[in-house]
């Protein structure tokens, strides 16, 4: 994501922490994303982002 190279972003989120966490986007610029679809499930919840290509 750093490096620009992914055209869609898809999370699973869970509510679970262990220890103290991990921060998963340290160090990556600022993209500008639109969300696409959500769809939530007992256990999780899945969403997914388009990268918002810059224009040129």
């Amino acid at each position: 994501m750093a490096a620009g190279l992914i055209d869609e972003l898809r999370l699973h989120i869970a509510p679970v922490v262990l220890g103290a966490g991990e921060r998963l986007f340290d160090g990556v610029p600022a993209r500008q994303l639109r969300q696409v679809s959500s769809r939530a499930a007992s256990l999780v919840t899945h969403v997914t982002y388009a990268l918002a290509r810059a224009e040129g």
